[in-house]
C-alpha cells in the first residue's frame, strides 16, 4: 500500500503531461511555425480522378476505385512483366491520343504507377506535356496555363532532394472549374 500512491502520482502525472500537455504545446508549435500544414488543410495531399480534358491529369492509379487510399499498396510490375508493358502501350496510347499534337515522348510518370498507388505529384515534363491540351479545352493561352504550372511547381526538398515536381491536385484547383 506504501508503494500505490507514488504510483498512481506518477501515473496521474504522466496522464496530464503525455496526454494534454506536449499535445497542446506540439499543436501550438506547428500553428506558429505552419498555419497552412497544421490546420489539417490536406488538398493535394492524394491524388484524384480527374478525365475531363480541361484539367491535368495525374500519374495513373493503381488501386482498385482509383487512388483508393485502402487499397495502397506496391502496384508496379517489374519492368520485363508482361502485364506492365502491356499497361505501359495502353497508358501511352491512350496519353497520345488525349493529347493530339504531341510528337514528343511520352514522360514516364504519365504511364507507369507510383509505387503506392495514390502519388498527387507529376514531373514538370508531365505536367508540361498537358498545357496545350488544357489550354485548349479551357479556351485560354498555352503561357497563361503555363504559368500556373511554373506558379505550382514545388522545389526540391531542402534544395537538393528530389527533383521539381507539380501537385496536380493543387494545379488543377488553381486553374479553377472547366
Amino acid at each position: 500500500m506504501k508503494s500505490f500512491r507514488p504510483g498512481l502520482v506518477l501515473l496521474l502525472f504522466f496522464t496530464v503531461l503525455c496526454g494534454l500537455v506536449y499535445p497542446l504545446l506540439i499543436t501550438g508549435l506547428g500553428q506558429f511555425l505552419a498555419p497552412e500544414k497544421a490546420s489539417a488543410r490536406t488538398i493535394g495531399a492524394v491524388g484524384q480522378l480527374f478525365t475531363h480534358p480541361g484539367y491535368f491529369h495525374g500519374r495513373p492509379s493503381g488501386t482498385t476505385p482509383p487512388y483508393n487510399a485502402e487499397a495502397s499498396s506496391g502496384v508496379n510490375h517489374g519492368p520485363t512483366n508482361p502485364a506492365f508493358l502491356d499497361a505501359v502501350r495502353q497508358r501511352v496510347a491512350t496519353v497520345r491520343a488525349q493529347n493530339p499534337g504531341q510528337d514528343g515522348a511520352v514522360p514516364a510518370d504519365l504511364v507507369t504507377a507510383s509505387g503506392s498507388g495514390l502519388d498527387p505529384h507529376l514531373s514538370v515534363a508531365g505536367a508540361k506535356y498537358q498545357v496545350a491540351r488544357v489550354a485548349k479545352a479551357r479556351g485560354r493561352s498555352a503561357a497563361e496555363v503555363n504559368r500556373l504550372v511554373d506558379a505550382n511547381t514545388e522545389g526540391r526538398w531542402l534544395g537538393i532532394f528530389g527533383e521539381p515536381r507539380v501537385n496536380v491536385v493543387r494545379l488543377n484547383v488553381a486553374l479553377g472549374p472547366p
